[in-house]
């Protein structure tokens, strides 16, 4: 009996783990169609706003302000990561459910 509650709870955090986020490619690309977000190499929260999309990142529109500072300074970009949706910036870490809000996707 206490092998098979075992088990049972092994499944359980397997489950969990490979379902943090909700995100695939149709709804990250649709995200990317409306969205360009700015990073920099080693920051911290870009690497958290990378983890939430997790494969599917390589799929979004993005700017590294480490690479690009100019584009960054064009754009008024003074904090990362920022997402800019429908010409608004929004500043900070967003989950999938708030871009979806804010995109319509």
């Amino acid at each position: 009996m206490n092998k098979y509650l075992l088990f049972l709870i092994c499944i359980l955090i397997l489950i969990s783990g490979c379902a943090k986020n909700n995100v695939n490619e149709e709804l990250t690309k649709c995200i990317a169609e409306k969205t360009t977000l700015y990073v920099s190499t080693g920051c911290s929260a870009c690497a958290k706003q990378k983890d939430i999309f997790g494969d599917n990142y390589k799929f979004l529109n993005k700017t590294d302000c480490a690479i690009f500072p100019e584009k960054c300074r064009e754009a008024d970009i003074t904090v990362v990561p920022t997402w800019i949706i429908n010409k608004e910036a929004i500043k900070g870490v967003q989950t999938i459910e708030e871009l979806k809000q804010l995109t319509n996707c």
